[in-house]
């Protein structure tokens, strides 16, 4: 662990407190009329995703976590476990379906994912700002029915329903947005 002034601290920085692991998303240097200056912060539990607030006395020493991020390839479902390749060791990686979230409903086998480690322990899943799925079933369009914005619910191949417009099929591949769960476009 790394020790840092909390006048360093940045978003995206995950530190190591008392409460357990956390990431600053948010953070303002505050100087009063009156008194020491001080460090406002918004932290995210990197394990459970709780935000609390802190606030740090200027240069304050904070313990900094390693954190590791490591490129993946998913390769397939072992009953309660999503089973991961490290593309440069090559090694197969369990990883509990908790763990991932709501990440979960948008990994297809070959999909690329990067996972986040704090020593040996796996604390995150980021995914691609969108990815492309196939529609496995939905109402098919009426000819004639295209109202502007009308959408229709369509599950997609990893169980997910998200809204799409009325002229989108079963068969047809979409791309969704990973972070929000919505329809983007027609892939």
């Amino acid at each position: 662990m790394a020790a840092i002034s909390s006048n360093d601290l940045k978003n995206g920085i995950t530190l190591q407190v008392e409460d357990g692991l956390f990431t600053v998303i948010d953070f303002q240097h505050v100087k009063p009329g009156k008194g020491g200056a001080f460090v406002r912060t918004k932290l995210r539990n990197a394990r459970t995703g709780a935000v609390i607030e802190r606030t740090y006395r200027a240069d304050e020493r904070l313990e900094q976590a390693i954190i590791d991020k490591r490129d993946t390839q998913f390769l397939y479902r072992d009953g309660e476990d999503y089973v991961f390749m490290d593309q440069t060791t090559f090694d197969q990686v369990p990883v509990p379906a908790a763990r991932l979230g709501d990440t979960a409903h948008f990994l297809k086998e070959t999909g690329k994912a990067m996972l986040i480690f704090h020593g040996d322990e796996i604390i995150g899943v980021e995914l691609p700002a969108s990815v492309e799925l196939i529609i496995a079933e939905t109402e098919p369009g009426i000819q004639g029915d295209r109202v502007s914005g009308a959408r229709k619910p369509a599950t997609l191949e990893t169980g997910f329903v998200v809204q799409v417009p009325l002229f989108i099929g079963p068969g047809e591949v979409v791309k969704v947005d990973t972070r929000t769960g919505e329809y983007i476009t027609r892939a």
